[in-house]
């Protein structure tokens, strides 16, 4: 009966850290782009001084706030199933 508990653990530990490894990369990923699509104008063509500046700095504060939404709602509405068998052991 223990076996069976420890496998149902073991499983359940194994889906959250690969939840909390797809959040971290989605979200890196989800801000590199928001910030390449906000500060990259900036960064490529040659822009007023104010602007150049005003697009940087909104990339630097949007980003961060991309991350850490991101990774919000992915663990959010993350609920491991350990409750169906899995393909790999259908007997547990």
């Amino acid at each position: 009966m223990s076996e069976y508990g420890g496998r149902r653990r073991q499983a359940r530990r194994d889906a959250i850290t690969v939840e909390i490894g797809y959040a971290l990369f989605s979200a890196a990923f989800a801000a590199a782009v928001l910030f390449g699509a906000i500060a990259g104008p900036a960064l490529l063509f040659q822009l007023p001084v104010t602007v150049e500046t005003l697009l940087i700095r909104t990339g630097y504060v949007v980003a961060p706030l991309m991350f850490a939404a991101r990774v919000v709602s992915v663990l959010v509405g993350f609920r491991p199933d350990t409750s169906r068998p899995s393909r790999i052991h259908p007997d547990s």
